[in-house]
């Protein structure tokens, strides 16, 4: 099955010191060996691109471009990247409307709808809230993968 990874996992994975780093660490090695193919879409690496870019009293990690251009090109080395088509677009408006999605979450939906377009059904977040008003989406928290 393929897995897509969001934005936070991907932040998680460059923040060795980070609680959430070996929550994370473990997750990835759990689904790979489990035989899981995990996946980027690219607003994942857009958003990724502006954590590592944004500054530490913003909620970022305040890399250089250049360190944050070796960051995500490292990323798309470990996660094959699922192209955007035209057909995520008009997912992504039947989401927004069907669930009433305003403001930030629809970011969300446009994942989801990504998911959709490429016959994803799980992601693999910290966010778990934010996806829960997704029905078509099987929520993956990172600290819980592996657990009986």
């Amino acid at each position: 099955m393929r897995i897509l990874v969001d934005t936070n996992i991907l932040a998680r994975l460059v923040q060795p010191n980070h609680t959430q780093y070996p929550i994370v660490v473990n997750a990835l090695a759990t689904l790979d060996r489990a035989d899981h193919e995990l996946v980027v879409v690219p607003l994942v690496l857009y958003e990724f691109w502006v954590v590592c870019t944004r500054p530490l009293e913003n909620n970022g990690l305040d890399l250089s471009c250049h360190q944050a251009m070796s960051e995500l090109l490292q990323a798309q080395r470990f996660f094959p990247l699922l192209l955007d088509e035209r057909g995520i677009y008009l997912r992504w408006q039947q989401l927004v409307a069907a669930t009433e999605t305003r403001g930030k979450p629809a970011h969300d939906a446009r994942l989801v709808a990504a998911m959709l377009r490429h016959g994803l059904t799980h992601i693999l977040t910290f966010n778990v809230a934010d996806f829960k008003r997704f029905a078509d989406a099987t929520i993956l928290d990172p600290a819980l993968v592996g657990v009986p």
